[in-house]
């Protein structure tokens, strides 16, 4: 069984978008290192956003998350206190509605690893001062 791993909107994006600049890295540095990739949905709207100049990389993007290439982590309601109390820590970033929910799913589920080309995870902590190490250094 893989291990599970947290994944961010930048390396997806760059997967599905043969133009960004770090597509051919992370294709291969997901090819090297085979996880579990749990994401959110905001992340995956974020995603989709930024995928919108083509409908086939999109589709690509869903049919990849359909073939279990990305599991989904939900956030809910009664993750809402929490999400505010994370962006009005991280106000001076600022911190985006997707990473507080990234933040939120490794409190949730224990992952403290994650894929992203963002530096805010180096800065984002967890209850006790915990760190979400980023695996990715390009």
């Amino acid at each position: 069984m893989l291990n599970s791993i947290l994944i961010d909107a930048g390396p997806l994006i760059a997967l599905f978008d043969s133009s960004e600049r770090h597509h051919r890295p992370i294709k291969a540095f997901l090819k090297e290192h085979p996880y579990r990739y749990v994401s959110t949905l905001a992340v995956f709207t974020e995603v989709s956003h930024m995928l919108d100049f083509s409908a086939n990389a999109q589709r690509d993007f869903y049919e990849w998350v359909v073939y279990k290439g990305v599991f989904i982590s939900d956030i809910n309601q009664n993750d809402m206190p929490r999400l505010v109390e994370l962006t009005g820590k991280y106000a001076d970033l600022p911190m985006d509605f997707a990473d507080a929910t990234l933040v939120i799913t490794a409190e949730k589920t224990g992952l403290r690893e994650i894929i992203s080309l963002d530096r805010d995870f180096d800065i984002y902590r967890l209850p006790g001062k915990e760190q979400i190490h980023n695996i990715y250094q390009p």
